[in-house]
């Protein structure tokens, strides 16, 4: 079982420590991009602080190379122009705490008490590498904080707000699709039960392993085909069509209004040119050498195109199997997405660390992936492994070595990793779905407490 620290914080204090964090990491970047040749700030910041400023000047963001983003997004940041330049990062740091409070909702409406809660919520607040991803300006905590509140409103109840939320997330970058199988297979007959919480019985839950295994049993006798059909048909509901009509509704709104506005260049910057992107520049990803090579061949868009193929098909398969859980499957999906993905830096990780502190308690019913045993070794392998990574690359990009097999060598064994990181919480982790009888949300971390 994970420990945590035995110090007592209240919420608002973990809060205040988060805000301090992220205050010492700003000041301190705007220290280094001014007396120093490598700069604190990313890339992606300034490219965003430009497009904002084409907006300004009545131009298109598309202006600005590279620019690959929703215009909302450059809209968001135009106070970089008219009050400060550090604005957008303040928002990205605000995003990192709103995340925080959502994270503390979700814990404590599945049982946990507060004073646990906070511990576990500390491993997003007090996380260096979120805190620096947001102060350099990186803006993955928006959307991670659009994803989490959508799940959170759905698991509220809140389908319309839900849905709005979602749909918006996908439009500012689509991997949140990945999740929609996901949302829809928890939205099962349990969902469509009184909102509320309930304290988990045994007696209860024994009975209806009882009665399932009886089920299960008379379904057995059924022709495939037919029970094939039927759990097609069972699984069109009203609360289903009405959840993607809405959701797809929004998406389609937004996103057909910025197209209005900006036409096939917002389409194809946006969204087209991740389908067929090919990133010849080293990253984390196993199958940036195969990209490296092909780049210049017709065979290399072909291969960037296939890669989404074993992709989508492990996160669809993960979705409808561990669905009920959306917590626990929308990480498991999301790393899964990360570690197959064609293109992989080091902000990707923050696509799945937001559901980090909701994975753990679900590992604290198997011993074995603790801190003290299995959990320890998995947390050191995936460290060594990027450390690994990133000796190469530093050999790479500032001796001017030539370390591209050797980087090929590191990503395979990063890749090798996340695998067996992957296989260990499927088959380790505690699966608890989120609603139980009559649609009530079973306190099912309340003993764990």
């Amino acid at each position: 079982m994970p420990r945590l620290p035995s110090l007592d914080i209240s919420f608002r204090q973990l809060i205040y420590a988060s805000i301090a964090l992220h205050g010492i990491l700003l000041a301190y970047g705007h220290w280094q991009d001014t007396h120093l040749v490598v700069k604190y700030t990313d890339i992606d910041y300034v490219v965003f602080s430009d497009a904002s400023r084409y907006l300004t000047q009545g131009f298109s963001p598309y202006r600005r190379a590279t620019y690959r983003y929703t215009p909302l997004l450059a809209y968001l940041l135009t106070p970089n122009i008219y009050l400060h330049e550090s604005f957008g990062k303040w928002v990205f740091t605000g995003a990192d705490l709103l995340i925080g409070f959502l994270i503390q909702r979700i814990l404590r409406l599945r049982g946990m008490s507060e004073s646990r809660a906070v511990k576990f919520n500390a491993i997003w607040l007090l996380n260096p590498m979120v805190a620096n991803i947001s102060t350099r300006g990186n803006a993955e905590s928006v959307i991670g904080a659009m994803v989490l509140g959508s799940f959170y409103l759905i698991m509220k109840k809140r389908i319309g707000w839900g849905a709005f939320l979602y749909g918006l997330s996908v439009h500012f970058k689509t991997y949140p699709i990945i999740y929609s199988i996901a949302l829809l297979v928890m939205m099962d007959d349990a969902y469509g039960g009184s909102q509320g919480v309930a304290v988990t019985d045994a007696h209860a839950q024994d009975k209806r392993t009882q009665d399932g295994r009886l089920e299960g049993a008379k379904v057995a006798k059924d022709n495939i085909v037919i029970r094939t059909v039927k759990d097609l048909v069972g699984f069109v509901t009203w609360r289903r069509v009405q959840f993607g009509l809405l959701s797809g509704g929004w998406f389609f709104l937004i996103t057909g209004l910025m197209y209005y506005m900006y036409g096939y260049e917002f389409l194809f910057e946006t969204y087209l040119y991740h389908v067929t992107r090919k990133d010849h520049r080293h990253n984390f990803s196993f199958w940036f050498y195969n990209i490296y090579l092909t780049f210049t061949s017709p065979t290399g868009t072909l291969v960037g195109v296939l890669t989404f193929v074993p992709q989508l098909a492990l996160v669809l398969a993960i979705g409808c199997c561990f669905g009920k859980d959306i917590f626990f499957c929308a990480f498991l999906q999301t790393f899964a997405f990360v570690a197959w993905n064609k293109v992989c830096t080091a902000q990707y990780f923050m696509w799945y660390i937001v559901f980090l502190p909701l994975l753990i308690p679900c590992l604290a019913s198997n011993p074995r992936l603790g801190l003290r045993s299995q959990g320890r070794n998995m947390l050191i392998a995936w460290v060594a492994s990027q450390v690994l990574w990133l000796s190469q690359a530093y050999n790479l990009e500032f001796l001017g070595l030539n370390t591209f097999w050797n980087l090929f060598l590191a990503s395979g064994l990063m890749y090798a990793t996340n695998v067996w990181i992957l296989v260990e919480l499927i088959t380790g982790a505690d699966y608890e779905p989120i609603f139980g009888d009559g649609g009530m949300i079973p306190q099912v971390w309340r003993s764990r407490s």
